[in-house]
């Protein structure tokens, strides 16, 4: 699960973070530097690139049927991960990125002229509109920075909504994904698209990027999705955050946009705005304009409380999971809707 590093709004670690809980309808506020030994251990551990990269399946099964889908403390993500298709409603993203759901959504079509959907049996590569093109758009601009193509990694559920696996946010169709590995100069096959994984791009110590994996063109490709008015944030390691600073020449204000966050190692995160006219969709605080690049804005992401968490002595409890009551009321027309 990603509660942590999905949810973090993106402030500065001498910022407060604001979290959106799975559990509560109120946020929650907390600070990275407060955070006990405990907490950092159990973030990091939600924040595994493992879990991130599990591989997929070719002969994906239907889940069975649930005994009572009216049951009230049910789970939303059993109802909304069970969804195939979306809801044949107008184009509409519902609530906040952690705590919504999708109407009308559009399925990235899996093969385009600059980009590859991965991953295919997880059936997430489904959003508002507005993403899909400005995806599509991305990778055409990519391509031209001289970028082969995108592999896209998770982006929604055919109706949003929570996941399984892998994600808090990704709920509303604003969410996706991008490997920092480039797309190959052929179609991959079906396996090939379930089972490999992405490059990891961070040193083993963590410190930094690893120099035989990095190039000027994974600043590029990141530049270009952060300078879209329509992007809201995006999400990388820390050492990712460290070696754009470092390397982002001419107008770097691109780079208020640009996170350090948990995990965050092989892909980075896009979150764009909500669309305009979207009512019901909540927003997130506008970036100010700092770049976050002061050795102070990362300290926190490299300390040894981070880098090298001791486990804590008591497992920390699990949050309960969201329920359908703790979505917006539309969402239950979604998930009712034909």
């Amino acid at each position: 699960m990603d509660l942590f590093k999905e949810l973090a709004r993106g402030d500065s670690p001498q910022a407060p973070l604001t979290l959106c809980s799975r559990a509560m309808t109120s946020r929650l506020i907390l600070t990275p530097g407060l955070l006990s030994a405990a907490v950092v251990a159990a973030i990091i551990a939600m924040a595994s690139p493992a879990l991130a990269q599990d591989r997929g399946t070719l002969n994906p099964k239907p889940l069975p049927p649930l005994a009572d889908p009216n049951d009230p403390h049910l789970a939303a993500k059993q109802l909304f991960g069970r969804e195939p298709s979306p809801a044949r409603l107008a184009p509409r993203s519902i609530g906040f990125y952690a705590k919504g759901c999708l109407a009308g959504a559009e399925a990235l079509p899996i093969d385009g002229p600059y980009w590859q959907v991965m991953r295919l049996s997880r059936n997430r590569n489904w959003g508002n509109p507005t993403l899909v093109a400005f995806l599509e758009h991305l990778a055409a601009k990519a391509h031209k920075l001289g970028w082969l193509g995108l592999l896209v990694g998770d982006m929604s559920q055919p109706r949003g909504g929570p996941m399984f696996t892998g994600h808090a946010s990704h709920q509303i169709g604003l969410d996706a994904d991008i490997w920092l590995t480039p797309m190959p100069n052929r179609t991959l096959t079906r396996a090939e698209r379930e089972n490999m994984s992405a490059v990891q791009m961070v040193r083993k110590d963590r410190l930094d990027i690893d120099p035989r994996v990095w190039t000027p063109e994974h600043l590029k490709v990141i530049r270009a999705a952060a300078e879209a008015p329509q992007v809201e944030r995006i999400f990388v390691n820390a050492a990712i955050k460290k070696a754009l600073c470092r390397e982002a020449t001419g107008n770097r204000q691109w780079l208020s946009k640009v996170r350090p966050m948990y995990g965050h190692d092989y892909h980075f995160h896009i979150r764009i705005k909500c669309p305009a006219g979207s009512a019901g969709c909540e927003p997130q605080t506008p970036p100010d304009d700092h770049e976050h690049c002061k050795p102070a804005d990362l300290a926190y992401w490299f300390s040894d409380a981070v880098l090298h968490p001791k486990p804590p002595k008591v497992p920390p409890k699990p949050k309960p999971p969201l329920t359908l009551a703790d979505l917006p009321a539309a969402c239950r027309t979604v998930l009712t809707a034909p």
